[in-house]
């Protein structure tokens, strides 16, 4: 029997931000758990008859071969009512933001349409009709809207039986339901498979820095060792970075700041590139000689993200900041932050004593990025090394439609230390003035 999804604790390794998402919608207890259940092949999700059962959206890292790490997400009902009941909604929209594909799962069982509930009845001649009703021909309709390939799941088709047919009527705007069963498996492989076959595996892949340097280049990482580095561990986008440089054959020698001058000095030849981070910028600059490229690595993830020039162009409202005008930074994971925080401690810092005013800053990380950003001057992001491509694309968006400046933390840095033409010299971008 041919598996789909198998389980690899190396391959779970793989960061999240780096898998395909692959998010199940649909009302509460049309079997949405229990279908994530069964392609998974975990109790992954509580299922229970009670409605809002899943009151969180839930998360699991998979493999669906032959396209590789994915990640499955259940989701609360979109129907959910009630002072909570919007908190869940309200979480449900926000996976909306990170789907890369999406299963939109129907109730088979319900059989009295009204404006909020949809229903599959059986006519006498063995069809089944399919109403939507309005929650998801919404959910549909935000599919369109942003792009996001979608499947209808016409589940617990147990209970009518597996020898119906399901119309094919070629003038409806929804593609034909896919009939399954999470209680007896019915077509469960032939949804992964549907699944498989909307994976976009055609697009390259933007190189993170190995199109930067040639095999057995040397590439100095000026990686500070203080107290946001977690103990025993590099962060994700030093450990990336050092990974596509050993993929492109070259050489990646890291060193804290403190050791730079001497390493430098007894390497016998200039490195192909200097990669620092960018809390210790101005620092790396004064050390490496000008005509050794020098970047950061958030400008990296910025070129890597898809964002680059747009965070080069944003950066440019750091020189027309006012006092009390409302600046977002955004962090996309949720992280313990220390005393000395980069993004609520120090570029704040950063940021007055640069233009000398007295900007007021708003913080946001995670999931929760606001959908109205018409309040804000500017805004800056962290690298997004944990956000997939898909909401990292989303944000930046959102920020355009809106006209409001978007850059991130290593082009903020760069620009208040008088080092952006440099940074991003080697990545032929030009600095806007």
């Amino acid at each position: 029997m041919k598996k789909l999804f198998v389980y690899n604790p190396s391959m779970n390794e793989t960061p999240s931000a780096n898998r395909t998402h692959i998010a199940f919608f649909g009302r509460r207890n049309v079997g949405k758990s229990s279908l994530v259940n069964a392609v998974t092949g975990q109790n992954l999700a509580i299922v229970s008859d009670k409605m809002g059962t899943t009151t969180d959206p839930v998360y699991k890292a998979m493999e669906l071969l032959p396209l590789g790490p994915v990640v499955i997400i259940d989701t609360p009902g979109f129907d959910d009512r009630g002072e909570l009941g919007e908190l869940r909604v309200k979480k449900a929209h926000q996976v909306l933001n990170k789907t890369d594909i999406a299963v939109l799962v129907l109730d088979n069982t319900s059989h009295k349409g009204t404006s909020n509930q949809g229903f599959a009845a059986q006519r006498e001649d063995g069809v089944i009709e399919i109403n939507l009703c309005s929650i998801e021909e919404e959910l549909i309709n935000i599919f369109i809207k942003r792009e996001i390939p979608y499947i209808i799941a016409l589940n617990k088709y147990d209970i009518i039986g597996e020898t119906t047919h399901l119309p094919t009527n070629r003038q409806s705007p929804f593609p034909t339901p896919l009939p399954l069963s999470a209680k007896t498996g019915y077509n469960i492989n032939l949804l992964k498979e549907k699944i498989a076959a909307l994976v976009q595996t055609d697009e390259p892949e933007q190189p993170l820095v190995g199109d930067l340097v040639q095999p057995h280049n040397l590439v100095v990482l000026v990686i500070p060792i203080d107290k946001a580095a977690p103990k025993g561990r590099l962060i994700l986008p030093q450990q990336q970075v050092i990974r596509n440089i050993l993929d492109s054959g070259a050489v990646a020698i890291a060193v804290r700041e403190s050791e730079l001058r001497e390493t430098l000095a007894s390497l016998g030849r200039k490195p192909a590139l200097v990669i620092t981070d960018s809390q210790v910028f101005a620092q790396v600059s004064a050390v490496v000689p000008p005509e050794i490229p020098l970047t950061s690595f958030s400008i990296l993830f910025a070129r890597y993200k898809g964002f680059l020039e747009t965070s080069v162009h944003g950066a440019a409202a750091l020189d027309n900041l006012q006092n009390g005008d409302k600046i977002l930074i955004c962090e996309g994971c949720t992280h313990h932050r220390q005393c000395d925080d980069i993004g609520t401690v120090k570029i704040p810092g950063m940021i007055k004593s640069y233009t000398g005013k007295e900007p007021v800053f708003y913080f946001c990380s995670g999931g929760d990025f606001p959908d109205d950003l018409s309040p804000y001057k500017l805004i800056i992001h962290c690298g997004g090394c944990m956000l997939n491509e898909r909401e990292t694309r989303r944000r930046r968006c959102s920020a355009e439609e809106q006209n409001i400046p978007f850059t991130n933390y290593g082009i903020t840095i760069a620009h208040i230390n008088g080092l952006l033409k440099r940074s991003i010299a080697m990545l032929n971008l030009r600095e806007t003035k």
